[in-house]
This record gives C-alpha cells, structure tokens and sequence, in this order.
C-alpha cells in the first residue's frame, strides 16, 4: 500500500472510530423511564422505555387509554362497541374499531373460526362480561348461537353493521393486546427505540432494556394456586407477547369450573387438557387473539395453526395422559427460551 492510499484510508477509519464511539455514549446516556396506572377499569398497566431526556409520558399515554376505552370497552355505557351492541350500525370516531376489525377476520379465518368476537352474548350469559351471570342450559345456548359468526357483520374504514340485532362484539380477547400496540407505537413516534409495555399481562417489547441486552418475559405457572410464579421465560425481540389460560380466569358453576374460553363453534366453556397458550407475534393485538384461538381449538389443532404461520411463535402447556405437565416449544422459540438455554 502506498502513502498515498494510506493518506486517504486513515481519516475514513478515524471518522469511522469517532462515530462508534458516539453511538456507544450516545446508547448509554440513556436513562430508564418506568411508570403504571391503570386502564380498562381495574388493570393495571406498566410501561418501562429508554430515552436520553427522561421524558415521562404518563399524561399522553392514560389520555390514548382513555379513547381507547371510548371506543372499545363494553364498560363504558356510550362506547362505539357499547352502542353497536346495543343499537347496530356505528360509525367510527377513533382508528380503533375498524383496526381490531380487520385483526379479528383474519385470525378467525386462520383458525377457522376459534376465535370470533361475535361470541359477546355467550361471554355474557356464561358471566364473563359486563351483565350478570345468566347460567345457561343447553337450549339457552343454542338459541344464543344463531347470533354467533364473523360472517353475520359488515364493515370497512368508515363503519359496521350487524345482519343480526342480537349480535353483540366482544374484544375481550384481543383489545389489551392492541391496546398495547397503541401506546407502543406511539413511543416509537417519541423516537424511543427501547421499550417494555404490558397491560394485564399481555407484553410487547422494542429494542434492549437498560442493560443492553433483549427485555426478558416470564411464562406464568398456569395453576390457579401459584398464580404469580415463573415457569419459564423468553427473550422477546421486537415481539408483541400474549398468554390465555383457564387457570386465572374461571366461574365455579354447580361445583364444577366453567372456563372462561368460549367455544365458538358449541357455545360451550372449553376445559381441556391445554392449560396456558403463550404466543409470540409481530405485535401484541395478533399475540393476543392467536393465544386465545390456541385455547379453543386445543393442543394439535393450535401446533398446526402455529407451525403453518412463520409469524408465530408458541410455548403450549399442557398435561399429559399420566396428567404430568409437559410443554411443545415451537422450532423457532427454543433458542430463546430460558430453560433451555440453561440446560446447554
């Protein structure tokens, strides 16, 4: 190599070296950020992102909860969902409605029908929603299914109609997850890079926490007397995350467990031997749907579903014939599972 060369390879390689060196300080001023609240009535909600100025988000984000919950929640009386039950044709006010629209035809049609929102009568009458618990026997549930189907609605970018005055929508299983979406999508447009979202559970994580490493999630026990403990857990990159399972949420009717998964296709609570559904998904909202559609069609039915879509990641937990408890890791989820990363 000549002098000449040399003379111009040195100052690109300095101004290379100086521009690295940037970006490291640059990545470790920034500083941690954590708040909670709570949404949605009683849940509580914690956000946790990295941001150089330590900016606290906490007003803009319970005002984007806020209409969200006007839009989406059976709770509030004039919601747009609220006043689709009750009245039909609504025309939408806020993004959210026609966007968990779109999110539930196409997970309803990847599961072929295991998860409809339409089962909101059912999710009601079996006490799991905002009326009272009706309880109902065989031919309450039959005459309730007549207003069950995806197919019975219409929508686009603007409104949605039933076909049916009895169809009322339930986004129970879906809507903390795109609630997540929201404010995390909305910190992206802060330009924060890193962040850690969950509301009741659910989770979606950008970029590395403040160690610089992947956020770490925790799989919870799905037993209803360890609630709270870890029965593993996953590195989550770029990833909304979601768990369903009957061990947390679940009626004791005439001494016996009504779960409150809802069979769309019987109108009946699912008990089986798939105990908790973890899904991992390119954003919360579909992780959210697609565990919740893994607990209704049950173990084979929802490795297939999971198998056959490269979007998707699960961590199924489920009991055995001999009634041990015994997980299925999708392929492309081992390499960041904790336990077995352990065991290596």
């Amino acid at each position: 190599m000549n002098r000449n060369t040399r003379s111009r390879i040195y100052p690109v390689v300095l101004i290379l070296i100086v521009y690295l060196v940037w970006q490291y300080r640059e990545a470790n001023s920034l500083k941690i950020v954590k708040f909670s609240g709570v949404t949605m009535g009683t849940i509580a909600y914690n956000i946790s992102y990295l941001d150089a100025e330590s900016r606290v988000f906490k007003s803009q984000v319970d005002s984007l909860l806020k209409d969200f919950n006007q839009a989406l929640s059976t709770y509030v009386p004039d919601s747009e969902i609220s006043m689709f039950n009750k009245n039909g044709d609504v025309s939408f006010g806020y993004p959210y409605f026609p966007e968990v629209l779109e999110a539930s035809q196409l997970v309803y049609e990847k599961s072929d029908g295991a998860f409809d929102p339409t089962i909101g009568q059912l999710i009601d009458a079996w006490g799991f929603g905002a009326d009272g618990f009706i309880g109902p026997d065989s031919a309450q549930v039959d005459s309730l299914m007549d207003y069950v189907g995806f197919q019975k609605i219409r929508f686009d970018a603007k409104s949605v109609r039933k076909l049916n005055d009895g169809i009322h929508l339930n986004f129970s299983a879906i809507a903390k997850g795109q609630a997540i979406d929201v404010v995390g999508d909305y910190l992206s447009t802060q330009g924060v890079e890193n962040y850690l979202v969950e509301i009741g559970g659910e989770v979606r994580a950008r970029g590395k926490n403040e160690e610089g490493k992947l956020w770490t999630i925790g799989i919870e026990v799905p037993d209803e007397n360890r609630m709270g403990g870890v029965f593993d857990a996953v590195y989550l990159e770029n990833q909304g995350m979601a768990t369903s399972g009957n061990y947390r949420n679940f009626r004791m009717v005439n001494g016996r467990k009504v779960a409150h998964t809802i069979d769309p296709q019987t109108g009946f609570p699912k008990m089986q031997t798939l105990l908790s559904a973890t899904v991992l998904a390119p954003n919360c909202m579909l992780a959210d749907a697609y565990a919740t559609a893994c607990m209704a069609m049950g173990l084979e039915r929802a490795r297939e579903m999971i198998l056959d879509d490269k979007t998707l990641e699960a961590y199924l937990i489920y009991a055995d014939q001999d009634g041990k408890t015994v997980t299925y890791i999708s392929p492309g989820l081992k390499s960041k599972t904790l336990s077995l990363l352990k065991s290596k």
